[in-house]
């Protein structure tokens, strides 16, 4: 029920939207002889914070055309390499002839396939992270689909599923590539790579890095790991899932709305997000044009949200917030257990945010506890200094002290031969589909 007020809600205010556009349209006008005076500019930022705080907000695009290398332009072309029907995998394509240029040599890149968190964001949120590496990698990331887009008769997406997902996901992008799971999803890739272990798969990837992810919340507990922790199961069932309304594909799904999800991420920090929307109207009023810029461009990603299975949210609130499964060494694959460590040739880094307050310090580094077969010179431990859990995969620090040491890593495992066996291969495989499609 919540779910169609909600959409109701939406709908009731569909008007005032537009009346608060065509006013504003109308106050900023040139031909109005009152546009810049105080009161007509006051009316105008007024419409615009309405607008701004009522409307949908769909789901934002990568906008990525290009990146430098070597202080050269090469284009970057998005493709879809991989799909089923809750996630697709991204492919950021650097453009062969302006890459060649660049290099003025044949060169190759590792690659890097970055798993973006399923818990209310969509993956565009690691646009800067996906920017940051561009340069140097051929970049993969999960691009996952909101689960009121998909019909019922797709079936069920639960975290087993995902699993599923990691381990097909890394069996086509081949042997030797670098897997890096940000925030949520650290105990499914671990799971991943601790099963493809165990069956010796060929496909294993050369390294797998985990940043803010919580693989053991008992260790320094935050406020989400303590409401996950404090409430029943029943609780979240009751209280936090509802059907997708009729005006959806995924009409009757059971699901986690994403404008929950928001509203809990909203609470976390309201007075901030106060703050913003009170500076946002006073910049609005005075013309500040880079800093209205600036709040557009982050609440635009910020309010888009996604909505999550029943059945994957429920599962992952039981199995890695209140029962631990993976860190105490009981959890199950479809009825298989997983053992990481089983892990004895993959390299791992962990990476933490000194400030982080949604995965505390320690929870992430718990992953080297647990693969306890990997040889310590393999073994990687980075705390970032002054930053929270946004920090540790975007911003300033990201990208001037994060990135240069991942980079490194990478290439500390990257086998040049491999990849270039491999970029063969799929340039094969991209002129047999050109031949099928002709």
């Amino acid at each position: 029920m919540l779910y169609h007020l909600y959409e109701l809600n939406h709908a009731v205010l569909h008007p005032l939207r537009e009346v608060a556009g065509f006013s504003k349209k109308i106050l900023e006008s040139k031909l109005n002889p009152i546009s810049d005076t105080y009161p007509a500019k006051l009316m105008t930022a007024s419409c615009d914070l309405f607008e701004s705080v009522t409307r949908r907000y769909g789901k934002p695009e990568f906008g990525l055309k290009e990146t430098k290398i070597n202080g050269q332009p090469v284009a970057i072309e998005e493709e879809v390499v991989w799909q089923k029907p809750f996630c697709r995998m991204l492919h950021f394509k650097r453009n062969e002839q302006d890459y060649a240029k660049a290099y003025g040599k044949e060169h190759h890149d590792p690659r890097l396939l970055i798993v973006a968190p399923l818990s209310g964001h969509y993956a565009t949120l690691l646009r800067g992270t996906v920017e940051a590496f561009l340069p140097e990698h051929e970049v993969f990331i999960t691009d996952w689909t909101d689960a009121r887009d998909v019909p019922l008769y797709e079936g069920e997406f639960n975290l087993n599923t995902y699993i599923d997902y990691i381990i097909e996901m890394l069996q086509h992008l081949g042997p030797g590539a670098n897997v890096m799971a940000i925030c949520q999803p650290g105990p499914p890739v671990l799971a991943a790579i601790s099963l493809m272990s165990e069956d010796k798969d060929p496909c294993l990837p050369a390294t797998m890095t985990y940043m803010g992810s919580p693989i053991d919340t008992r260790k320094s507990p935050t406020v989400p790991n303590d409401l996950a922790k404090n409430q029943p199961y029943s609780w979240f069932e009751n209280n936090v899932i509802y059907s997708v309304p009729m005006n959806y594909q995924g009409a009757f799904r059971r699901v986690y709305p994403g404008f929950l999800q928001l509203t809990g991420f909203i609470s976390m920090n309201k007075d901030s997000h106060m703050d913003a929307h009170w500076n946002y109207f006073n910049h609005l009023i005075e013309g500040d044009c880079d800093s209205v810029q600036k709040h557009r461009e982050f609440y635009n990603e910020y309010m888009s949200v996604l909505d999550l299975t029943k059945e994957f949210y429920l599962q992952t609130i039981d199995e890695v917030f209140q029962k631990h499964s993976l860190a105490v060494g009981e959890f199950y694959h479809h009825g298989r257990l997983v053992k990481p460590a089983a892990i004895t040739d993959v390299a791992l880094m962990t990476v933490e945010g000194e400030n982080d307050d949604i995965s505390g310090i320690g929870q992430t580094q718990a992953a080297h506890d647990l693969c306890e077969n990997i040889p310590q010179d393999m073994q990687y431990d980075y705390i970032q200094p002054g930053v929270g859990h946004y920090g540790v995969f975007n911003g300033k620090r990201f990208r001037t002290e994060i990135q240069p040491r991942l980079r490194d890593y990478f290439r500390t495992y990257f086998d040049v031969k491999k990849e270039a066996a491999m970029k063969k291969t799929d340039s094969e495989k991209t002129k047999k589909g050109a031949k099928k499609a002709a």
